[in-house]
């Protein structure tokens, strides 16, 4: 099989190879990606190098993706809100819970088996994710655009890749905000010590870029629009975190549960994920090369949080 070549740019310099290979437009996991460096499927100029190998500017890094055995990836029939559809890619409504990719102990109910089911088939032989080019984190929902031919997998995953697509997520954050937008300019790496959260005082972090536009102030929380000028792990999480305003619902980076505005009379009801909702994506068609704007409406908990939020605020 044909492996996806990568090549390090002057920003990725620096960065140790797994977070590098995770980070380039696979649709891969952090861990995937070391399994695949510890299975020799990753090479470095030709080389097979560790997961903690250091990455240059201008290392050409080649990555060799087997599809996983079928009995790992079954069809399912799962609900899908699809938001466009063409010949060449489709674009849904993750609902907030859903996982993207099957892995071990989860190989049911992703949406990796929802596309097997309404396709049939995969874009690619030589691709075990049928069509991703991007991810979002289990409980943020909103638009994900997928590829249904291998063409239109190379030609997205290369707009990703090059950043020119432009993405645009809905957040309730904690207190209130008092600029009407800010840029958050903070590299961000793995945290030193709790090794699933990522962290903006890592040594070793990637330049990480988010633009924040407030839309609506609270009694104590705030309706911001983030758009990620970087591709990073958790970056908006991140990056509003470190801001002192996780967002509502993140348990892992502080946000907890919903604030209550001082002396009201009734608590916001709680929401079971991170108040965070990609709602719109836009990307240079495969066929046409004319840009595509993908909205997604909010899901019915958010829609709650934020009436709730206005009713309390009133």
């Amino acid at each position: 099989m044909t492996p996806h070549e990568l090549v390090v740019g002057a920003d990725a310099a620096g960065s140790r190879l797994d977070a590098f290979v995770a980070a380039g437009g696979l649709g891969l996991s952090r861990s995937q990606a070391r399994h695949l460096i510890d299975a020799g499927a990753v090479r470095v100029w030709g080389a097979a190098r560790k997961p903690g190998y250091v990455v240059r500017a201008g290392d050409h890094v080649a990555v060799e993706i087997t599809p996983p055995p079928p009995t790992l990836a079954e069809p399912e029939d799962l609900p899908l809100d699809v938001l466009y559809e063409d010949a060449l890619l489709i674009a849904i409504n993750k609902a907030p819970g859903m996982v993207v990719h099957p892995a071990p102990g989860r190989w049911q109910g992703t949406l990796v088996n929802a596309l097997l089911h309404r396709w049939g088939h995969e874009p690619s032989a030589d691709d075990p994710r049928p069509g991703i080019v991007h991810r979002l984190d289990r409980d943020t929902s909103g638009v994900m655009v997928i590829a249904r031919t291998p063409t239109a997998l190379e030609h997205l995953a290369r707009q990703f890749r090059e950043r020119t697509v432009a993405k645009r997520y809905l957040a309730v954050v904690r207190g209130v905000i008092r600029r009407d937008e800010l840029v958050i300019d903070a590299p961000i790496g793995r945290h030193p010590t709790e090794r699933k959260k990522m962290s903006t005082r890592a040594r070793s972090g990637r330049t990480a870029l988010t633009r924040i536009r407030v839309l609506e102030r609270f009694a104590a929380a705030t309706l911001v629009e983030a758009a990620p000028q970087t591709g990073r792990t958790h970056q908006i999480r991140v990056h509003l975190a470190a801001r002192g305003h996780p967002i509502v619902g993140d348990a892992v980076y502080g946000g907890g549960t919903p604030p209550r505005a001082r002396g009201a009379r009734a608590g916001v009801p709680p929401i079971a994920r991170q108040a965070l909702h990609a709602a719109s994506l836009e990307v240079a068609h495969p066929a046409t090369g004319a840009r595509l704007r993908l909205t997604a409406p909010l899901w019915d908990d958010m829609r709650a949080l934020l009436i709730a939020l206005r009713t309390t605020s009133s």
